[in-house]
């Protein structure tokens, strides 16, 4: 999630029964070149353990060089080759990976010979499940240590329906475990996905933004929930853009339609916190 999953995000998830957090998507070259990129991208604490760090890259150098940077603080290191954002095409990382696996086989090696922690990859399936059965066995023979799979290819709608027989066929073909992507909103989802695939784990980007304590079986995000995460917004000093949207996702299911046009036009940290303490009985002075 580009801007979405920062440290008092995950320390907000890491209460509600999830097991592995990632970073948002880092752009490599970016993150080992400007002290200020890293400020402002990545932080942890001995709370945010394990935490895999996820940098989009289009060459060995890039990635292994902000690999080392964050090798001490992190779990893993996760390569991104499933983005399909346009401008992550044309800058040739993300998706654009999925067309090119001997660039993604000699970035494997490359961060495999420089950090000794764990080195993964994000993926989508392709339209052909053969290419797909290609990629994975060829990072497989690399040396990645385990692999998320998105089940729909680069060019499909997140409203599209999610390739279950493509996620299957991968964890079927590699030994490496296998974390399975695309369309989890709720613990149905979730099961679903382990009886239709057999993965290791399950992964949720969108729906976790929706409701972070879905995992631990609320159907909506619980109102203790969102003044937790007001009270790590706030203690870590989120920027205000961030800390707004955050509280959008969460009360998308929750807020009538009235209540969202009235809620997603305040621009500051103060007028939010205003808002739910006169609309929605926050007490602030209680989180601190």
């Amino acid at each position: 999630m580009v801007r979405y999953s920062k440290l008092p995000f995950r320390e907000l998830l890491r209460k509600y029964e999830v097991d592995i957090v990632y970073t948002p998507m880092m752009l490599a070259d970016v993150f080992k070149n400007s002290h200020f990129a890293r400020d402002s991208d990545f932080s942890t604490n001995d709370r945010d353990d394990p935490v895999v760090v996820q940098f989009a890259a289009n060459n060995g150098a890039d990635l292994a060089d902000a690999a080392e940077i964050v090798s001490p603080f992190a779990g893993a290191i996760d390569l991104n080759c499933g983005c399909p954002q346009r401008w992550a095409i044309q800058e040739k990382i993300g998706s654009f990976l999925m067309s090119d696996p001997e660039r993604v086989r000699d970035m494997i090696r490359t961060v495999k010979g420089r950090v000794d922690i764990p080195c993964s990859i994000k993926i989508r399936v392709h339209p052909d499940l053969r290419k797909t059965y290609e990629f994975v066995k060829r990072a497989e023979a690399v040396g990645v240590d385990f692999l998320t799979v998105h089940g729909r290819t680069r060019s499909q709608k997140s409203t599209e329906p999610v390739n279950f027989e493509g996620i299957k066929l991968v964890k079927e073909s590699i030994q490496v475990p296998v974390i399975a992507n695309g369309g989890i909103f709720n613990l149905d989802d979730v099961n679903e996905m382990y009886e239709r695939t057999g993965v290791d784990g399950v992964m949720s980007a969108r729906g976790l933004l929706q409701n972070p304590a879905f995992f631990a079986g609320h159907q909506d995000t619980p109102w203790e929930c969102i003044e937790e995460y007001v009270r790590l917004g706030l203690a870590y000093g989120s920027t205000p853009f961030i800390f707004h949207h955050h509280l959008m996702f969460m009360f998308e299911n929750i807020m009538s339609t009235a209540e969202k046009k009235s809620f997603n036009s305040l621009s500051s940290i103060p007028s939010i916190l205003d808002h739910l303490e006169e609309h929605w009985g926050l007490d602030v002075s209680r989180l601190s």
